[in-house]
């Protein structure tokens, strides 16, 4: 049946490049988007198959536990190879590291943009090349890929204000904000959603910085912030390191009245909810990585022949101390 298919493709392709130039390469020159069925790599159970990770970097522990997530999925799929690479935060690294994997043939991509705009041509080079691929946590520009996977940054964002206009801050106050890396699309998501989030209370912030998603600088960033804003009340961190160094620097200057949350709750020792759980922050917000989700897409698409919805949005969570123990011990059943 699928051959019979590609065959008519065929035809019409040979047909309609009497009446116009080419077909089948003009999107991937023009900067189109190519139409794709997205299981045309398919051989069912009996094949193999390689697929390439683009990490954004492994800087963060959240990307060091979605390639953990990955592996471990990719682990139970025997038809599967995964192969990763980490862009350590450079655009053109990353760009570099999905031509490598084009060269190589992979059958599927998976990526997770450092930056959205840098990354989106080359994402659409191998959707345009019929490669299915799967973006993960942060977006590209446009809809050349086959799924996006990832949580709702705009609802996290909003659950963290609400949390910050109802319970930890229900009077109001100043606080400062410490944002994500500037250029990926969380950081204005997460942003926007907070913002929305604490409409309708006293509650200001006056200040932000940009923390690049990690505690080092997280750490840096909320020194100075606490140095030109002395009168804060609390901190909303886009990420749990850049919570946890705010922490640090307000421990060090001997800030121990300021409240902070963050988001991601890995279910790590060194992660957001016990971090919770030990009072170093006051709560944290699920977001999980979909590695499992991605892997069980890859499956779908290459294994059983199936297509995948265009947007899987995973769920978040509010994690406090009243729930972060049995968070925990749920996340890491199995």
């Amino acid at each position: 049946m699928r051959k019979t298919t590609k065959s008519l493709i065929a035809v019409t392709c040979a047909a309609a490049a009497l009446a116009a130039a080419g077909c089948g390469t003009t999107s991937e020159n023009t900067g189109k988007v190519q139409a794709q069925d997205p299981t045309q790599h398919c051989k069912g159970p009996d094949g193999k198959y390689t697929i390439g990770m683009s990490q954004a970097n492994l800087a963060e522990p959240y990307r060091v536990r979605m390639d953990d997530d990955i592996r471990k999925a990719a682990e139970k799929v025997p038809q599967f190879e995964v192969q990763f690479s980490d862009a350590a935060k450079d655009n053109s690294k990353q760009i570099s590291d999905v031509e490598n994997f084009l060269t190589k043939q992979v059958d599927l991509l998976m990526i997770s943009p450092n930056e959205a705009a840098p990354l989106t041509d080359v994402v659409k080079k191998a959707y345009n090349k019929g490669i299915p691929v799967v973006v993960l946590d942060r977006k590209v520009d446009g809809d050349a890929y086959t799924t996006y996977i990832g949580a709702d940054n705009v609802q996290i964002g909003r659950q963290a204000g609400e949390y910050f206009k109802s319970t930890l801050l229900p009077e109001g106050g100043k606080i400062v904000q410490i944002k994500g890396l500037s250029g990926s699309t969380p950081a204005a998501e997460r942003e926007k959603g907070f913002k929305e989030g604490i409409q309708g209370s006293q509650i200001e912030i006056v200040a932000t910085a940009d923390g690049e998603w990690e505690r080092t600088t997280g750490q840096q960033k909320m020194d100075a912030l606490l140095k030109a804003n002395p009168e804060i009340k609390a901190v909303y961190a886009q990420n749990d390191p850049m919570a946890e160094g705010a922490y640090l620097a307000a421990q060090a200057a001997g800030r121990n009245d300021l409240k902070f949350v963050g988001i991601d709750g890995l279910p790590i020792p060194s992660g957001g909810i016990k971090a919770v759980e030990d009072g170093r922050l006051q709560a944290t917000n699920l977001y999980p990585t979909g590695g499992a989700e991605a892997v069980e897409a890859a499956k779908k698409l290459l294994i059983d022949c199936q297509p995948v919805d265009k947007a899987q949005t995973l769920q978040t969570e509010l994690v406090t101390k009243e729930n972060a123990a049995e968070v925990y011990a749920r996340l890491n059943q199995g």
